[in-house]
């Protein structure tokens, strides 16, 4: 299957992407969701972001979480302070890819791709990482920028649910997607 746009026999409540805005905190959002079900006992596999910031609170750095074994990986590379070219790490990015398909190979209950924005908008970043836990049958959630919500619909399609950016709505979501499968926890 071409992972540039998903099939269209797939079950559309099993994909969720938080649509979020610039005041919104996505990464904090989905990372408190994950962390809370894992606690829980849900097998939860794929990663979340960790922004870290500087001594004037601007962001510095980027690192996803492995939820599956919780290891820190590093998806920015630091290009100084003049630099405006991306600071995207393609090494860290692989390895972030690398625990979307080990959380698939695991047959997790639960796949959390931190964030569906320019670089899978433009084809690339964890784009075929994020299509492949979709076709796998297990139940995905990522987030959108608003910005991106054109090509992320060019993307899924009609597949999927849009969720405001809130935990209630998150965990609304969950329970009536593990309610159908009779696997609440």
């Amino acid at each position: 299957m071409p992972r540039d746009r998903l099939p269209a026999e797939l079950d559309p409540p099993r994909l969720a992407a938080v649509l979020y805005g610039p005041g919104d905190d996505a990464d904090v959002l989905l990372d408190d969701f994950a962390q809370g079900l894992l606690q829980r006992g849900v097998r939860v596999g794929g990663i979340v972001q960790r922004n870290t910031r500087n001594d004037v609170g601007r962001k510095s750095g980027m690192d996803v979480i492995d939820l599956g074994n919780g290891d820190t990986i590093s998806i920015c590379q630091d290009l100084g302070s003049g630099s405006t070219a991306c600071k995207l790490d393609a090494a860290g990015l692989a390895e972030a890819g690398m625990a979307v398909h080990r959380a698939i190979a695991a047959h997790a209950d639960l796949i959390v791709i931190n964030k569906f924005s320019k670089q899978e908008a433009s084809g690339s970043g964890l784009r075929g990482e994020l299509a492949d836990a979709i076709t796998s049958g297990i139940p995905v959630l990522t987030a959108v920028p608003q910005k991106c919500i054109e090509d992320w619909r060019s993307f899924a399609g009609e597949f999927g649910t849009l969720l405001p950016p809130s935990r209630s709505a998150i965990d609304e979501w969950w329970l009536m997607l593990s309610s159908k499968a009779g696997s609440v926890r």
